[in-house]
């Protein structure tokens, strides 16, 4: 049996997407874990160049939405969401399907999707719904400062005497410190990162996403994550939505929601809004490119043992598109 695959990527966070679909028997989890292992590592071990981890499409249980969207890890856990990749199986799953706005079920939530103008020619784009959105302790994993009930720009003296984090699920668990550039482009990042994720901390013992943000002017910020699973990324689109919300209710003379952000990332740029609805329930839009890199055909057996010798590849020409996109992107 042979799978198709297609090398997408929001913002540089790459993926291969997966449809269940095109199997008489869907893949196992068991298969599935073993396959984003496999084909996502870096090293050269990988399929081609690797990715950060697999999307996978299948039918929705909801009839409210038009697909199921899950993500598996470049080490083969299991994401509740994300960003740069729901908006690559929107586009798949719109193309597929001949429509341009609908809802796709995640892990929480049938999150609304939505094409909108390309960022440029041959670089199309959509916009994605990115939520719930909570602060609580117990919805975040966190055991921080005393188990408190929320962190909101405070320091967490086991992590550093002078950062202020603030701690959100939009449903997958992030910290954010905003910082100076020297601070975001320092080794800070990667340690706190690390450590967070190393599984024995007793902070967030299953793991969080940690982004440093810096303020490049009203309504602009860029982002750095350092994603639970993965390690760094080119961009992180659940880590982008949740700092924009922070720079709304911390970094705004007043709170002022729905006004476009600009968020730039090692990987590109994206744009975000920030809602809010009843009872200070907070929603945010995610706008970025939705691009298919590449298509790969290969044997499910081979794939699943690590052997991609007899891989074919189908080179699409938006790589080459959008990397034109990202350099004429003003430079802060």
């Amino acid at each position: 049996m042979v799978v198709k695959m297609i090398k997408v990527h929001g913002s540089g966070n790459d993926f291969y997407l997966l449809d269940q679909t095109q199997f008489p028997e869907p893949l196992t989890d068991a298969e599935l874990k073993q396959l984003a292992i496999n084909s996502c590592k870096r090293d050269g071990a990988g399929l081609f160049e690797g990715a950060d981890g697999v999307l996978v499409v299948d039918k929705s249980a909801h009839p409210g939405a038009l697909g199921r969207m899950r993500v598996i890890n470049a080490d083969g856990t299991e994401a509740s969401m994300c960003g740069n990749g729901l908006r690559t199986v929107a586009r798949y799953l719109g193309t597929q399907n001949s429509t341009d706005a609908f809802r796709v079920q995640t892990m929480y939530a049938d999150l609304k999707v939505q094409a909108v103008p390309d960022f440029a020619t041959h670089v199309p784009a959509f916009s994605v719904e990115i939520s719930p959105v909570s602060f609580d302790a117990q919805t975040l994993g966190m055991h921080a400062n005393h188990d408190v009930a929320t962190i909101i720009n405070e320091t967490i003296p086991a992590l550093s005497d002078t950062l202020k984090f603030s701690a959100v699920a939009v449903p997958n668990p992030h910290l954010i410190a905003f910082v100076d550039h020297e601070t975001l482009m320092g080794p800070e990042l990667g340690r706190i990162g690390q450590w967070m994720n190393d599984g024995k901390n007793e902070i967030f013992p299953d793991g969080v996403n940690v982004s440093f943000v810096e303020v490049l002017g009203q309504n602009s910020i860029f982002v750095r994550t350092f994603e639970r699973g993965v390690g760094f990324t080119n961009a992180c689109g659940t880590a982008m939505s949740a700092s924009s919300l922070m720079y709304v209710l911390l970094h705004q003379d007043s709170t002022d929601f729905n006004q476009e952000i600009h968020v730039t990332n090692p990987g590109g740029m994206v744009k975000t809004v920030v809602h809010q609805g009843a009872d200070e329930e907070y929603w945010m839009e995610l706008i970025g490119n939705a691009t298919f890199v590449k298509i790969v055909t290969l044997p499910v057996a081979e794939a699943l043992a690590a052997d991609f010798s007899q891989a074919s590849v189908t080179v699409t020409g938006e790589q080459t598109a959008y990397e034109d996109f990202v350099a004429a992107l003003p430079t802060a």
